[in-house]
């Protein structure tokens, strides 16, 4: 037997037990007559002694023991002189009496301690001994937890837990997809999920009512501290549903997780459309944690001969509570802030109330006191609060807007990781159109049901956008929302223009500014689906090859279904504090997406890619 107990389980109820425990060597002490050791397993740590006076010959053995030698030992326990209120076996120790070395260790690259000397790449090149680290093994614990929690719960709800495919077919919408070569069918590839999206429906189909998986997907993007090329989803689908039961459902599941792992009562999460949240907060995934709401402007601020506002299509700003004290090298900070490239914003306006009412702001030329009196109107400004504006596109200002709203929430201490916000964004577009390639897109995916009381945008839709360009119906006037001025369009674009105006039965969680997942009502009518694949600028015979299986389906009595899926990954380095997804998976990939420690992705031989038909011109 290597162990009778673990090295976190002993107390003081078992002084003068004789125990066996098995572990790693944290720490060593040589104080001369006698030597303590750390013994730590993943259930904790118990100290060791070791007396010169009893036995010489144990002591020495112990005396030249190395950092993370596995070691073996019996012993007696005892109580502690020195209690070490830090360590829960700090009111005992072990007088040991017998030890054997099970593996000895070469000397780590670095320290196995919380506050180790390894830096990123260095841990992760040696992953299996950062693992070893509390940090680490306390983070994969929680996910453990957040994972038993949600089974359980799911489990509850009469959801069955199916394993769909891994190996299945590309698709062209969507994130690019990782492919696998098929041996047995040269020159034909498969790819792997980005998610189990049609074999969930599919299992809706066929009659499983409510399903789940804790399911891996994988999607072959840039990377940042959110994302992994493979990434982990609680991924469910139910039928004879409608969007309210789905959420009612999931965000149960979401307070539960709140209770179970983190003690805290979560109450119920608000629901705010889309375009609520773009107007107020600039983003789809607002942070919610603090105000500081987005007030427009354009009817108190235009026509008063600053051109900077004049000219705009959208003047906007914010209210920083208790801000005001900002010095000039502060504002300047933020000016150069917004003005980073990756916020694009031409520069910043601001406007502080003082501690006597008055105000000041960086525009006094071309407004008065009685005139800004109106900007703190509308904002809802006391004294000692710093009012910032920005003015632009529509679009581009309140992207700026909500990147200098977190960064002042930041900046405020708004933000604490300890503090949760939670919020259903409903009502999305269902499409959104790409400039570039001059055609809509889904903005959740093809399979997405528009919200029944837009359905009327459909009736009369042209089926694809080769359709609309040979299209030539009776004309209809349309105004041009910057200038005013009308122009002349066809009927068949006036149709295609409302295409953005739909709204997809469509829902997301976001809590504290991140986007925990999302889903939506799908469409389970064929003729529907056929008719969004065309406005997606499929051919009747693209969508029948890529997705003909699903429509097909769809005549064998497809129930009204729905679901989402959670961001496992991102949900558990919520729950832990964390800005990194990669803390809480076991073996993550770097920022290159390679896993350092095993050296993938690597070349393979000749051999192997003449069996695939392969050939490799780097």
């Amino acid at each position: 037997m290597h162990r009778t107990h673990s090295c976190g389980e002993l107390r003081a109820t078992d002084i003068n037990k004789t125990v066996t425990l098995s572990g790693w060597l944290q720490t060593s002490r040589d104080l001369g007559g006698m030597t303590f050791i750390d013994l730590r397993d993943r259930y904790g740590i118990t100290q060791l002694v070791f007396n010169m006076e009893t036995d010489a010959a144990l002591c020495e053995k112990a005396r030249k023991l190395g950092r993370e030698f596995v070691l073996k030992i019996e012993g007696t326990v005892a109580e502690r002189y020195n209690k070490n209120a830090q360590m829960a076996t700090g009111d005992v120790e072990i007088i040991v009496s017998s030890l054997t070395v099970l593996n000895e260790s070469k000397t780590p690259p670095f320290t196995i301690e919380d506050d180790t000397d390894g830096g990123d790449d260095l841990r992760m090149r040696y992953r299996y001994l950062d693992l070893r680290r509390n940090v680490v093994r306390e983070s994969l614990m929680l996910r453990h937890k957040m994972a038993k929690v949600s089974r359980a719960y799911l489990d509850s709800l009469d959801f069955i837990e199916v394993e769909t495919p891994v190996l299945i077919k590309s698709t062209p919408e969507g994130a690019r997809d990782f492919v696998v070569p098929s041996r047995m069918n040269p020159g034909q590839f498969y790819a792997l999920p980005q998610s189990p999206q049609t074999f969930k429906q599919l299992l809706m189909v066929a009659g499983f009512d409510r399903y789940y998986q804790i399911v891996k997907c994988f999607r072959d993007e840039d990377l940042r501290a959110d994302r992994q090329p493979e990434f982990t989803q609680i991924d469910c689908e139910m039928s004879f549903i409608e969007q309210e039961d789905i959420l009612n459902a999931f965000e149960g599941l979401v307070r539960i997780l709140f209770k179970e792992v983190l003690g805290i009562d979560m109450p119920s999460v608000p629901h705010m459309d889309y375009a609520d949240a773009m107007k107020w907060y600039g983003s789809d995934k607002p942070d919610t944690r603090f105000d500081m709401k987005f007030v427009e402007l354009n009817d108190i601020v235009k026509g008063q001969g600053f051109p900077v506002f004049d000219n705009a299509e959208l003047v906007v700003g914010i209210c920083a509570k208790g801000a005001a004290e900002y010095t000039r090298k502060q504002l300047d900070e933020l000016t150069d802030y917004v003005k980073r490239p990756q916020i694009g914003a031409t520069g910043l306006v601001y406007a502080r109330v003082n501690a006597d009412g008055t105000i000041k702001s960086s525009v006094d030329k071309f407004y008065n006191e009685e005139q800004l009196k109106r900007w703190a109107d509308a904002f809802g400004a006391e004294p000692g609060d710093l009012i910032l504006v920005l003015a632009g596109g529509t679009d581009k200002t309140r992207k700026a807007l909500n990147e200098l709203r977190l960064e002042m929430g930041n900046r405020l201490g708004l933000r604490p990781k300890d503090k949760f916000s939670a919020l259903w964004v409903v009502d999305f577009p269902l499409l959104e159109y790409n400039e570039n390639d001059g055609r809509f897109y889904a903005m959740h995916h093809p399979f997405t049901s528009p919200k029944p009381e837009d359905l009327y945008l459909l009736e009369d839709e042209i089926e694809s956008p080769v359709a609309k360009a040979i299209a030539d119906e009776l004309a209809v006037v349309e105004t041009e929302p910057s200038t005013g001025s009308e122009k002349i369009i066809t009927q068949a674009e006036y149709n295609y223009m409302n295409l953005g105006k739909i709204r997809a039965n469509a829902y997301d969680l976001v809590i504290n500014g991140v986007e925990i997942g999302g889903g939506s009502i799908r469409i389970h009518d064929r003729e529907l689906q056929a008719k969004m694949f065309g406005i997606l600028g499929f051919t009747p015979e693209e969508a029948q090859a890529q997705f003909g299986f699903l429509m097909n389906a769809f005549e064998y009595g497809a129930p009204p279904h729905g679901g989402l899926a959670f961001g496992f990954d991102r949900l558990c380095s919520l729950f832990g504090g964390a800005d990194h997804i990669r803390d809480y998976i076991a073996f993550p990939k770097n920022n290159a997406g390679r896993d350092v420690m095993i050296d993938a992705p690597s070349a393979i031989d000749d051999k192997q890619l003449k069996e695939l038909a392969i050939s490799v011109t780097v």
